[in-house]
């Protein structure tokens, strides 16, 4: 995770329609073949999509600044699996990297349809292959994201990949814009301002609980929350973490969006000792 609190934009190798299934069934798009994963990995690798600023954000491809995202399979037979990969270097796979936020490597999957999400710490073997559990909700097609920093780099970088899993597929419209979402359990999280292209603003999310500001957040990850956004359409990746601050009940970050568009917000924050998502639907004028 990085702290410089900038989107990296990323690629998406489908349209942004979603209009992509796996597996079998009526009424479905296509099902995905061996042809049509050449192809996303191709454009993957090439796409470029410029930034407001004019530069070209980190994460857009599978391989950048030497470094390679390499999924063991780029299909799931079922929502729930393992997750196996490395990043490799030089052809070989990476085996040393900088602890950011209490880990060498935050892994995010989310759903093209943007209504899954998952955000999971894999376990590094010694010779260098990453290995998770993950169970998503549903079959259809998900955008891997790796962030992290090889060992003395001067910053990190966020590599990403297309992952398939195998089902009936319908994707789900785009949820509505809102400016609160209730999380189970009883919370409601407001968010307060929202990005813009090319400019930096600050966006604070206030936690309540059935009601009452929750002022006892715990720590998680060595913060009191840790936000992602994705952009609607091809995925533009944000993660960025809190400014300094009280465990509660607000949280504040500072975000500078790549571009105009809406974008699905994702805050992860921690109470009772669970972590909890709210997820929000916002604009970036």
């Amino acid at each position: 995770m990085h702290t410089g609190l900038k989107i990296a934009a990323v690629a998406a190798a489908a349209a942004a329609t979603f209009g992509t299934a796996y597996g079998v069934g009526s009424g479905v798009a296509p099902v995905i073949t061996e042809d049509t994963h050449e192809r996303q990995a191709a454009h993957e690798t090439h796409d470029t999509g410029q930034a407001a600023t004019g530069t070209v954000p980190g994460g857009l491809q599978v391989s950048e600044r030497g470094y390679t995202l390499d999924l063991e399979r780029d299909r799931l037979p079922g929502p729930t699996g393992e997750l196996r990969f490395t990043i490799r270097t030089g052809g070989k796979p990476l085996t040393s990297y900088e602890t950011e936020h209490g880990k060498e490597l935050h892994l995010i999957v989310a759903s093209r349809d943007l209504t899954a999400y998952r955000h999971l710490h894999p376990v590094r073997a010694a010779d260098g292959t990453w290995s998770t559990p993950v169970s998503l909700p549903k079959a259809g097609d998900y955008r891997v994201f790796a962030d992290f920093t090889p060992r003395g780099a001067k910053e990190g970088l966020t590599l990403g990949a297309g992952l398939g899993v195998a089902g009936t597929y319908a994707p789900a419209p785009l949820p509505e814009h809102s400016t609160t979402a209730r999380v189970a359990g009883g919370y409601e999280v407001r968010v307060d301002g929202e990005p813009a292209a090319g400019a930096a603003r600050e966006l604070t999310l206030t936690v309540t609980k059935n009601g009452r500001p929750v002022t006892d957040l715990d720590p998680y990850l060595g913060a009191y929350g840790h936000l992602v956004a994705l952009r609607a359409g091809d995925l533009a990746y944000l993660h960025v973490h809190p400014h300094d601050g009280g465990p509660g009940p607000e949280v504040s970050f500072t975000a500078t969006a790549p571009s105009a568009g809406t974008y699905r917000l994702f805050l992860d924050f921690k109470h009772d000792g669970e972590v909890r998502t709210a997820a929000f639907t916002v604009h970036a004028a």
